[in-house]
């Protein structure tokens, strides 16, 4: 791992959350993300599944985390099973955790091979009435691979068929959601890193370059600064592209006169970061541009003001609509006649801003939580209104990260460039960051 070491602390208290929600004679598997095969003898990156790491810090393939906190034998009651490398291994792929160094990152003290996981199965079942399973439960994810923890899930509903079996994915988002203060500032660390990988852009971008070569950029200073990568594929769309919202081939020249949107993030010890930002190829925002962009930013500064405890997504986003719906008006993309004769259910702004404000953030870039429930202190949102004009060739989208607090919504990038002036201040510099 690039990052560094995380204070164990950290995921004893997580876990200490998770068990306080536990019944009695109740038991919980993590498993870890499946290695997934690229082509031929080669797989893609492994990334930790995010509830796992969550709960342990242990960042390694074919890991189960074994909950049963009245298990009669105390040294069952917190179980990770890790893989047991050999010189073949150690080899090929490089070192793996010891038991030692498991407990040092986890603070979980019994530590167990995966390889003696079958043996074990049985005498943690046989004490426990209640299995707490962990499927993937954000409500975005739809996929039709049967993910390790889904073949996990039915191979022991059919060992043990007289188990009453529950959700651990309710419960996880609920914990999840709110973001202790050893996550905020990992969080902040991503934040970081994608600053200075904006302002390294803001020196480097000029009419000729292509998307690739800004991404380029970007994963430059990531990598540099100890991130990961990217929390997410990277948006790298000048002119016209910036209208395609999940527009990621970054392989168009960026021409004089155009706007290049800038969608990206660093990930930091799995904690991703979110910013979006526009930039004119040039150095200058033409007129047209100038006041599209500050509309999209009078929306997000009304929008920010919104992520208070109390508030929900739905009502939020209807109340942001509202802004954006005047913020047309005054562009000339929308008629006030119209706009009050409307569908309420089909509201016309859905023309030029058609996804939602915000999100959960966190170790996932689209992170779990309850968008019905009211939102509390400790949440982190992005905060992303847009306007797209794909006849004009334009479009603008500005994101920062928010924290809800009992005081207000605070902004994680605060101190990332956003006013037009200092955007082409930065610019006209035209100095690359060493």
């Amino acid at each position: 791992m690039k990052y560094l070491p995380i204070d164990r602390q950290l995921f004893i208290e997580n876990r200490k959350k998770y068990l306080s929600h536990l019944g009695e004679r109740s038991i919980a598997f993590f498993n870890a993300n499946d290695e997934m095969p690229r082509s031929g003898d080669t797989s893609f990156p492994f990334r930790q599944q995010s509830d796992l790491f969550w709960l342990t810090g242990i960042d390694q393939e074919q890991t189960i985390l074994v909950l049963a906190p009245q298990h009669p034998l105390p040294e069952y009651r917190e179980i990770l099973f890790l893989r047991k490398t050999n010189e073949h291994i150690a080899v090929w792929e490089g070192h793996k955790y010891t038991k030692e160094e498991a407990r040092e990152v986890s603070g979980v003290q019994s530590i167990y091979w995966v390889d003696d996981f079958a043996a074990i199965l049985p005498v943690l079942m046989h004490h426990t009435d209640t299995v707490y399973l962990n499927l993937n439960e954000n409500d975005r994810f739809v996929t039709e691979v049967p993910y390790r923890d889904v073949r996990f899930a039915e191979k022991l509903r059919a060992q043990y068929p007289h188990h009453r079996f529950e959700r651990s994915g309710p419960l996880m988002a609920k914990l999840r959601s709110i973001k202790s203060e050893t996550e905020i500032e990992l969080m902040r660390t991503a934040i970081d890193i994608t600053d200075k990988a904006f302002r390294r852009v803001l020196g480097f971008t000029r009419p000729g370059v292509m998307e690739y070569e800004i991404e380029a950029e970007i994963i430059h200073e990531f990598i540099r600064n100890r991130a990961t990568g990217h929390a997410y594929t990277p948006i790298i769309a000048s002119g016209p592209s910036a209208c395609v919202l999940h527009y990621n081939e970054n392989n168009r020249p960026c021409n004089d006169g155009d706007v290049i949107l800038l969608d990206f993030g660093a990930e930091y010890a799995n904690y991703a970061a979110d910013l979006t930002r526009c930039v004119p190829v040039n150095g200058k925002f033409s007129p047209r541009q100038r006041d599209v962009y500050n509309a999209v930013l009078r929306v997000m500064r009304a929008a920010m003001k919104m992520l208070v405890p109390g508030n929900t997504i739905p009502r939020y986003h209807e109340e942001v609509g509202r802004v954006m719906e005047d913020e047309l008006i005054k562009l000339g993309l929308l008629k006030a006649e119209e706009v009050k004769r409307q569908d309420p259910k089909q509201p016309l702004y859905k023309k030029y801003f058609m996804h939602g404000t915000s999100h959960f953030l966190g170790l996932d870039v689209h992170d779990i939580g309850n968008r019905y429930e009211p939102m509390a202190a400790g949440m982190v949102f992005t905060c992303e209104p847009g306007i797209y004009i794909p006849e004009e060739g334009l479009g603008i989208r500005i994101e920062n990260d928010i924290l809800i607090t009992a005081k207000g919504p605070v902004d994680l990038m605060a101190a990332i460039p956003i006013e037009i002036e200092e955007i082409e201040a930065l610019m006209a510099s035209r100095k690359v960051m060493a």
